[in-house]
């Protein structure tokens, strides 16, 4: 996956860096429905000890705190761009599989926070007045780290850059006025993360989530 999401990233970054500039940006917010892949999570036990298993990490996109993403897009021309997003996703252990594991809590909730730089690739008025996209990006994650052992140990909680974050995105605008546009898309996130947890202990796992997203664009 880290080699496909080089090469779509490089070859969409040459083409749009080979175009001529034009004025204009684009703001994007959205929200949506959000889920993850099972991985593994292991790594030392605060206060000593070590852990591994699988979760079967739940989303709960529309549970506080909500998930949503924020995509700023400079277009050099009317086909490339690039541009910076941040995505709020989060993953939670579900409650048998946690407290199995001897944790009391074991989640990324407060944001499994996505920060990339983009490169896009889109078809003005492609069909119908739809205008289809394609995108990927490289970045980190930056997530708020919520972990406490089973029996009253030390509690993670707070912000963390764990590691390295990529996502890939496709989907379709259609424009309301010369300024507003609506959007429906799908993203995959996938991130590699190395966290330090309170009392001596650690957390590694990759998160690969999912999503089907709506959203509301403003162009200037």
């Amino acid at each position: 996956m880290r080699h496909l999401i080089a090469s779509t990233l490089a070859a969409v970054l040459c083409g749009g860096l080979a175009a001529p500039a034009a004025a204009e940006f684009e703001l994007d917010f959205y929200m949506g429905a959000q889920s993850a892949a099972s991985s593994r999570a292991e790594g030392d036990r605060p206060g000593g000890g070590t852990y591994g298993t699988t979760f079967d990490w739940e989303g709960r996109s529309f549970e506080m705190p909500f998930y949503y993403g924020l995509r700023g897009t400079w277009w050099r021309s009317e086909t490339f761009g690039w541009g910076v997003e941040g995505t709020h996703t989060k993953v939670y252990a579900p409650r048998d599989e946690r407290d199995a594991a001897g944790f009391d809590r074991f989640e990324l909730s407060d944001g499994h926070n996505i920060i990339t730089v983009n490169a896009l690739r889109r078809w003005p008025d492609g069909w119908q007045g739809l205008t289809p996209y394609v995108g990927a990006g490289v970045g980190f994650a930056m997530p708020h780290v919520d972990v406490e052992p089973a029996g009253g140990g030390p509690r993670t909680y707070g912000f963390e850059v764990t590691g390295p974050a990529a996502r890939l995105f496709a989907g379709a605008r259609y424009a309301v006025t010369e300024r507003w546009s609506v959007f429906g898309e799908v993203q995959a996130t996938w991130s590699d993360n190395t966290a330090d947890l309170d009392g001596g202990g650690t957390l590694e796992t990759e998160i690969v989530t999912q999503a089907v997203n709506l959203g509301i664009g403003y162009s200037f």
